[in-house]
């Protein structure tokens, strides 16, 4: 018999479908959790085992968790209150058997206890299993998803980070780097890597590069943390739970603490980090206007 299947969580997502692709290059089964079978189908065909799982739900545990050692974890967005929302089911999958969980995590979160992902490391370095810490830093990704309409619609960036720089990353670089880890267990057990792409850039420079790719202009004015909480909620339509951790993650930027680089992808990957204005050409119809 062959290697027990990976479990990938929010396999769907930026992220998970990285994951995924990766190990099934490597030769992996993969067990695809997202919120329905059907969601997963759509992404994957029958190249995985698809499974609904929520953590909420604990009548998606069992079928989620079974009979897999290895799990690719990730914080559902909505999911704010981990201890009560996540870990019990994280629980039940170490008590079937999960001996190794690489968790989509922050950069920065070992210092900054109001992000939820604080809490799931907490629970995961006493948990007995073997954890991959992967801090993410700021995903290109959040303004071709959580803030496409402002790009693409209002030729704005609203976010309360000031003039303060961010170190984004990919999400294929950081899905690549998580799946590194799950295939080489014993070289990154009980390892915290912090995934930063190679530049560290202000949202006044984010905005002139989608300017010149999309050829318009994109304003950036700086605005306030009161402002960005009523945008979220009323023109972006986030949850209060989402807009909070958010507001968070920019104001550390404002404070000129999210602008950290490593060279973490180019040592586990062996290539450069895929920098902003890569993306923004690779992504540009995102943000259309619609042709």
């Amino acid at each position: 018999m062959g290697e027990p299947a990976v479990l990938v969580t929010g396999a769907t997502g930026n992220t998970g479908r990285v994951v995924v692709e990766q190990l099934l290059t490597a030769g992996r089964s993969v067990r695809a959790a997202g919120r329905t079978t059907e969601s997963v189908r759509r992404a994957f065909g029958d190249r995985v085992e698809a499974v609904a799982l929520d953590f909420t739900d604990e009548s998606t545990w069992h079928d989620a968790f079974t009979g897999v050692e290895q799990m690719f974890l990730m914080r559902p967005p909505q999911l704010g209150k981990p201890k009560r929302e996540m870990i019990p089911a994280l629980e039940y999958a170490r008590k079937l058997g999960i001996t190794q969980i690489v968790f989509l995590s922050l950069q920065g979160a070992e210092k900054n206890r109001v992000v939820p992902h604080a809490a799931i490391e907490a629970w995961l370095r006493e948990s007995g299993a073997a954890w991959t810490f992967v801090r993410a830093s700021f995903f290109h990704q959040n303004l071709s998803t959580v803030h496409v309409s402002d790009v693409r619609d209002r030729n704005e960036i609203v976010v309360p980070a000031g003039r303060g720089a961010t170190a984004f990353v990919d999400a294929e670089d950081v899905g690549a780097v998580a799946a590194v880890a799950i295939l080489n267990p014993d070289d990154y057990r009980n390892t915290a890597l912090t995934v930063t792409g190679n530049e560290a850039l202000g949202y006044a420079r984010i905005a002139e590069i989608l300017s010149r790719e999309l050829g318009r202009n994109i304003a950036y004015n700086r605005p306030g943390l009161l402002r960005y909480l009523r945008h979220a909620r009323r023109q972006l339509g986030l949850p209060w739970g989402m807009v909070m951790v958010t507001a968070a993650i920019y104001t550390t930027a404002r404070f000129g603490m999210a602008a950290g680089l490593t060279d973490t992808a180019r040592t586990v990957l062996g290539r450069d980090p895929i920098g902003f204005a890569e993306f923004a050409h690779r992504e540009r119809r995102v943000w259309g206007p619609e042709e």
